[in-house]
């Protein structure tokens, strides 16, 4: 029986390390009883045959292929890369029953065919009997290759707890050392022989952190009141401005929104809308704007509607809207298999806390242990159960729908109680009219009421049930939209069998509900029988002790501020991870955010406040030849502006950005298809919003954010790529949207009663935050002059609008030293 005769299964197994801890050398072992004369004649005479015919061929001690044998019991037992073939006495815990059942589309042994049902129902009754095989008692069992030595996994750095490091000692002045990051990345500067390069100058270093925090560029007014503050404190004032700016929750709420893979739609087979994700998307902007404690903001959104909230129905409402985060991951609407459905939302959703919130890549132990780090098998579906546990669909069957819940407030619940009243009221109408109707009908003798009775009412009858029954369709039409969120609630609370090889079809033993062991040990407690284990979970990620958590959110925070982590791989932490650059620093901060209640605005303060932060983004060749990648921080890298920011200042600079913040713009009805590749596309870009409210279409994003490496919605990014390829500059010199903004720019020049030398140095500021050279005045003269030359039809609105589009389309515009 060729287990890697097929291309697909052949993959299957090829990416399979092997199936984990079940069973092998424990329940998988033969029963210490002898079998009978019966049970061997019965293996010689229907089983022995029946392998040899369709399986020693390819599965033997000279063709193992996928390392199986089924030549022998122990083969049979210890397994190959896919695990056990056979689970004695549990046929179906047992590939081989599964492969020759054909009921797995991935795994159909023997390929050429089918075996007879009678064939089928012998080699299940056989491993149903126990396996009883001559060789019984001759056999010994190897461990699994699965076994996870968790005492060894528990020495890798990021497993290890927090250690609150000593603040190293650096020749520097005291000065420099006043904010402790400088002394850690000092020290590092020293061991490696580099120096330093000074602080930015003030209009570089006011445009960095306002993109930084808000993701717009600074006003000129702002920039001159910066430079003009010459106090000691200048820039801790322009810091607080801009945490305290409601533009702050944007900029940093659409970093998280990359996190928790937000999305206006569906994707995959059915791009269905999500009509009502923006209320977890304005959930996280406000709760950035009010620095809500992160720890708070993981619980909330693991197990919101599991928290006590009292009378407070609004609090209770985000609180719902919160766990949307389960919710937001693309599903496959149409899937046939239900049981397969459900447990691919479970792992989407494992895979997406596991990466965003741990920086474990968990998902890869769905369907053997863990390849690299040590996560077993039975750790996935620990998890799993309190997953499976949850509510997440109101139903799976095709086009299943995603749970929603209802999050009106008093005055929407009453009205929504009075029409339905109204309503009543108007079928009681009908009713009674109908009533009376039948009573004065004269009966015949004998005679059963007929069906279709109405049509024996006199027609002024008829004609007033006609009007009563259209004003009660209007009224149900007018029924009060009540709101509703994209939410999960507790379901059917129940523990999950180990699936082998990640399928519901091949069950292994259950796992009650529990975290993965290599962080919370073994004397774990049990989670209520009666609830999910949501709530115990989040509240497990956040405890102080908790290794990953703290780390894993610093090191996002270092790599928004500074276009790189501490830990380069910020959405994994494991074993294939690459280490911290600077692991005493990394702790230190994990400590601090804990330590400040989690708050993330203390973070940005602590950073941005530190000399490595404000450092000049100049050139230094011999700190080059050391560290050409500056992994050791001896300056500030040059950073390109994403996809959103380079939008959003398009609009600010040219003075037709709308600020008006939250709400909803996607116009497709919820739940309906957005777009569909062939006929259906409802997709509207065209707002002059922030581009955090710009709709995401999943297989359909805006053009302009998948020219500038916006993240991939389907999957959670905790980084972004930045690339540089031709079609970006196309769009920055071609696009009707440039066109536009450019154009609005020429006009607000146009009208500023001021020369044109004072209209190109405006230019300058607004774009650059800079003053323009005397140089660059000429040029820009020149520029316009060119583009009125005798004979060319060309207007002087045309002539700025192309030096506004040149100025915008530059690399100083799009890029932030």
């Amino acid at each position: 029986m060729n287990y890697l005769r097929t291309t697909r299964y052949s993959l299957t197994l090829l990416l399979t390390l092997t199936y984990s801890t079940l069973g092998i050398g424990g329940e998988n072992a033969p029963s210490t009883g002898e079998p009978t004369a019966e049970q061997i004649r019965f293996f010689e005479t229907s089983i022995r045959p029946l392998l040899s015919d369709h399986c020693y061929e390819c599965h033997n001690d000279e063709t193992s292929e996928g390392d199986l044998r089924l030549d022998s019991l122990s083969g049979m037992l210890t397994g190959g890369k896919a695990g056990p073939a056979v689970v004695a006495g549990k046929p179906q815990s047992s590939l081989i029953v599964t492969a020759i059942s054909y009921r797995d589309s991935e795994l159909r042994m023997p390929p050429e065919g089918k075996l007879s049902d009678q064939q089928v129902a012998d080699l299940t009754r056989w491993v149903e009997m126990g396996a009883p095989h001559p060789d019984r008692g001759k056999v010994k069992v190897a461990l699994p290759r699965g076994t996870v030595d968790l005492a060894a996994g528990r020495k890798h750095w990021a497993f290890q707890p927090l250690n609150d490091s000593t603040m190293p000692r650096s020749d520097e002045s005291a000065n420099t050392l006043a904010n402790p990051i400088d002394a850690f990345i000092g020290d590092q500067l020293d061991r490696n022989e580099l120096i330093p390069l000074g602080r930015a100058d003030k209009r570089t270093l006011i445009r960095r952190a306002t993109f930084d925090l808000i993701g717009l560029p600074p006003t000129p007014e702002e920039i001159e009141a910066f430079v003009a503050d010459e106090s000691e404190t200048a820039f801790d004032v322009v810091v607080d401005r801009l945490l305290n700016s409601p533009h702050y929750g944007e900029r940093w709420g659409r970093h998280w929104l990359d996190v928790a893979r937000y999305a206006d739609s569906n994707g995959l087979d059915e791009n269905a809308a999500h009509g009502n994700a923006w209320r977890y998307r304005d959930y996280v902007v406000q709760s950035f704007n009010e620095d809500k404690p992160y720890d708070q903001f993981v619980v909330e959104q693991l197990a919101g509607d599991l928290l006590d909230s009292g009378d407070n129905s609004e609090l209770r409402h985000q609180r719902l809207i919160a766990t949307g985060y389960l919710l937001l991951g693309p599903k496959v609407l149409a899937e046939a298999d239900e049981r397969k459905m459900e447990m691919d939302i479970v792992d989407e959703q494992i895979d997406t806390i596991g990466r965003g919130l741990m920086g474990m890549t968990l998902g890869c132990a769905r369907c053997h242990t863990h390849k690299f780090d040590p996560i077993e098998h039975a750790d996935y579906y620990a998890l799993a159960g309190i997953f499976k546990s949850t509510k997440t669909m109101e139903s799976f069957k095709t086009v299943a729908r995603w749970n929603e819940v209802l999050i009106a407030d008093s005055d929407e619940m009453a009205r929504k109680n009075e029409h339905e009243r109204i309503v009543t009221e108007a079928k009681q109408k009908i009713d009674t009219r109908i009533a009376a109707a039948k009573r004065e009908l004269t009966p015949t003798k004998g005679e059963t009421v007929p069906e279709d009775i109405e049509k024996r009412f006199p027609e002024a009858t008829r004609s007033e049930l006609k009007e009563l029954r259209d004003q009660l369709e209007q009224l149900e039409a007018s029924a009060p939209e009540m709101p509703t969120a994209m939410a999960v609630v507790d379901g059917v609370v129940a523990d999950v069998a180990i699936h082998i090889r990640g399928s519901h079809l091949t069950l292994g033993e259950t796992v009650p509900r529990r975290f993965p062991r290599v962080f919370a040990k073994d004397a774990q407690p049990l989670l209520p029988s009666d609830s999910s284990g949501r709530l115990e979970f989040a509240r497990w990620l956040i405890d102080e002790d908790h290794p990953l958590t703290a780390r894993v959110m610093v090191n996002r925070i270092w790599r928004w501020h500074f276009g790189k982590g501490l830990v380069p791989t910020v959405d994994n932490f494991g074993l294939r991870g690459e280490p911290p650059t600077h692991p005493e620093l990394l702790d230190w901060l994990a400590v601090q955010f804990i330590q400040n209640d989690w708050s993330i605005k203390s973070m940005h303060r602590l950073i941005m406040l530190s000399e490595t932060y404000r450092r000049s983004s100049s050139f230094d060749a011999n700190n080059a030849k050391v560290d050409s990648d500056n992994r050791y921080y001896w300056r500030c890298d040059v950073r390109r502006l994403e996809a959103e920011a380079i939008r959003d200042s398009l609009l600010a600079v040219s003075g037709t950005l709308d600020r008006t913040m939250g709400g909803r713009l996607l116009a497709t009805p919820n739940r309906e298809l957005v777009f569909n590749h062939t006929s259906t596309d409802t997709s509207n870009y065209d707002t002059r919003r922030r581009s955090i409210y710009v709709p995401v279409i999943r297989n359909h994003l805006y053009d302009m954010f998948q020219l500038f490496d916006y993240a991939d919605a389907s999957v959670l990014s905790g980084n972004r790529n930045t690339s540089t390829i031709s079609p970006q500059a196309l769009f920055l010199m071609n696009s009707e949207f440039m066109t536009s903004v450019s154009n609005s720019m020429a006009e607000r020049l146009s009208g500023a009663d001021v020369d044109r030398d004072q209209r190109i140095a405006r230019l300058f500021n607004e774009a650059f935050g800079r003053s323009p050279t005397e140089t660059e005045v000429q040029q820009a003269n020149d520029f316009l002059a060119q583009f009125q030359t005798e004979g060319n039809e060309v207007t002087p609105k045309h002539a700025w609008q192309a030096l506004c589009q040149a100025i915008v389309s530059s690399s100083e515009f799009v890029y932030v030293k």
